[in-house]
């Protein structure tokens, strides 16, 4: 008794807790973030809310021009990098414009000039972008000050997003294990860098085509990776080179640094993308920012509600892009009042003069809350990433109005998933658009059993992507990198990557023999002959 009463004295209690503290604070680590600005960052803060709670220290290297990522927040310290020039991708008025010239240019038709016109906005866009990246890194590396404490910090990991290198430059400058959240980096899909991609059967970016290529499909599909190619060689490389060449390594370059990340976290999963062969330091986390749906603000509860049977659709063209062209616009307000659904639509600047009494027009709204209703019946999407995991998650099937950059091959997946009907923003009339909406509406098609299937793979997984995503960045914190699970085949020359000395010396070697071998056989028949005539 007496040792049960010592037991529950209050200071045991508190010296118990005190242990246990300093245990989790044992465990915690120490990780620099280098994420890339955007919609990119919606979906890495959820991780680095996820890696707080776990205990651990998180410091974010920002722009100070960044328009979406904060300066001040609670779960980070953040290092602000003071940059002159505005990223474009991090300012909503330039992609407005952005946005309202490709759509001038694919409204010119199909033709080759229209590709070529594409293509050269795309491009320079690039440029520009890659151009700010390497800048700030280069910012970084001059100010002796940063360096120090970036040094003193002993940070145990680099969490960095690959889409513009910037983050993977400063993790090889402090040689710290390097973390992808990923799924493009600076020439396209993060597999190409890393994993066996046959063209015959894996479509690159921009390509539009599905794993079951025709031969046009394979020349359009080589065309695009020839593009890919071009961005590496002729835009990514030289941009980043003088960082590289000046604190890293004059022989090496922006491609071969980010095929030598310890660990990528793909922000992929195989019931949305086509099957293709991986590596072992590839883990997929695709919709690891899905989460169940919470009650919605009462203003919008209240609209739902009086949607009755007929349900809602919601409409919204994610954080990059607020708003379509005025004229679009107008043609996707007046499909929307011939639905006998409630309708809401994320849309800013000016509002449609046909829009509907059925539709409620807002400056934002809780996508994962809406999406997760249970009188939600379709969502009208452009096609990013984030948006479509979390339809996928609650079993909303889409219809999909692609404008830019990937949006088209992610819509491509899921039309050929059978849970999302497509159309051509830029050839949009009422009649279509109705009808394409009414056929997603229908319980009669097969858009909704479709989801709904694809809903209950994604979900009948063994651990939730968060909780995979968590397990891996702390296992490579814990062993300091994952070298184990990293092949070196990129530190190959591509003579030796393809065999092609190999392949030359057998070659030379048989065509050597088959020389030799007709040489001796003309010798013998010279003897032959001469024996012949003496005899």
């Amino acid at each position: 008794m007496l040792l049960l009463h010592s037991l529950l004295h209050p200071r045991i209690f508190v010296f118990v807790a005190f242990l246990w503290s300093c245990l989790s604070l044992s465990l915690a680590g120490n990780i620099l973030i280098y994420p890339v600005d955007g919609s990119h960052w919606l979906n890495m803060d959820i991780l680095l809310r996820e890696l707080h709670k776990g205990g651990h220290k998180l410091t974010v290297v920002r722009s100070a021009n960044s328009w979406y990522i904060p300066e001040i927040a609670a779960h980070y310290m953040s290092i602000t990098v003071p940059v002159q020039h505005i990223n474009s991708l991090e300012d909503p008025q330039y992609m407005a414009s952005f946005l309202r010239r490709n759509i001038d240019i694919q409204r010119n038709g199909g033709s080759v000039w229209s590709f070529i016109g594409l293509q050269k906005e795309m491009l320079s866009l690039l440029e520009e972008c890659h151009r700010s990246s390497a800048e700030m890194v280069r910012i970084i590396l001059e100010d002796e000050k940063l360096v120090n404490r970036l040094k003193k910090a002993k940070y145990d990991m680099m969490l960095t997003d690959p889409g513009f290198a910037g983050g993977v430059v400063l993790g090889a400058y402090l040689n710290l294990p390097m973390v992808y959240n990923v799924r493009w980096i600076t020439t396209g899909e993060g597999h190409f860098a890393i994993a066996p991609s046959p063209l015959s059967y894996i479509p690159t970016i921009g390509s539009v085509v599905t794993d079951k290529m025709t031969f046009a499909n394979r020349i359009k599909n080589i065309l695009h990776y020839g593009i890919g190619q071009y961005i590496d060689h002729i835009i990514t490389r030289p941009l980043y080179h003088e960082v590289i060449s000046k604190y890293i390594d004059p022989n090496t370059n922006i491609f071969s640094l980010i095929q030598g990340a310890d660990l990528w976290l793909m922000r992929v999963d195989f019931v949305f993308e086509f099957p293709r062969p991986t590596m072992p330091n590839v883990v997929y986390i695709g919709g690891f920012q899905c989460e169940p749906s919470r009650p919605l603000p009462a203003d919008l509860e209240t609209f739902v509600e009086s949607s009755g049977e007929h349900g809602v659709v919601i409409m919204s063209l994610g954080s990059l892009l607020g708003s379509l062209v005025p004229d679009i616009s107008e043609v996707v307000a007046s499909a929307f009042a011939r639905l006998p659904q409630k309708v809401i639509w994320r849309h800013l600047g000016e509002k449609p003069t046909s829009l509907g009494n059925n539709t409620l027009v807002v400056d934002w709204l809780p996508q994962n809350d809406l999406l997760g209703h249970p009188k939600t019946k379709a969502f009208v999407t452009h096609g990013g990433t984030n948006g479509i995991y979390e339809a996928i998650y609650h079993g909303v099937p889409m219809l999909g109005l692609p404008l830019i950059f990937d949006q088209f091959d992610n819509m491509v997946r899921l039309q050929a998933r059978g849970v999302a009907q497509v159309l051509d923003v830029t050839a949009l009339d009422v009649d279509t658009l109705t009808q394409a909406l009414r056929n997603i509406l229908d319980e009669n098609q097969p858009f909704q059993k479709n989801m709904e299937r694809m809903s209950i793979l994604h979900r009948d997984t063994p651990s939730k992507p968060m909780d995979k995503a968590i397990f891996w960045l702390e296992f490579v914190m814990r062993h300091k990198g994952a070298a184990h699970l990293r092949t070196e085949s990129y530190k190959l020359p591509w003579y030796a990557y393809h065999n092609v000395d190999v392949l030359m010396l057998i070659t030379g070697l048989f065509v050597g023999a088959c020389w030799l071998l007709i040489m001796i056989s003309r010798a013998l028949l010279k003897v032959f002959v001469r024996k012949t005539k003496n005899e």
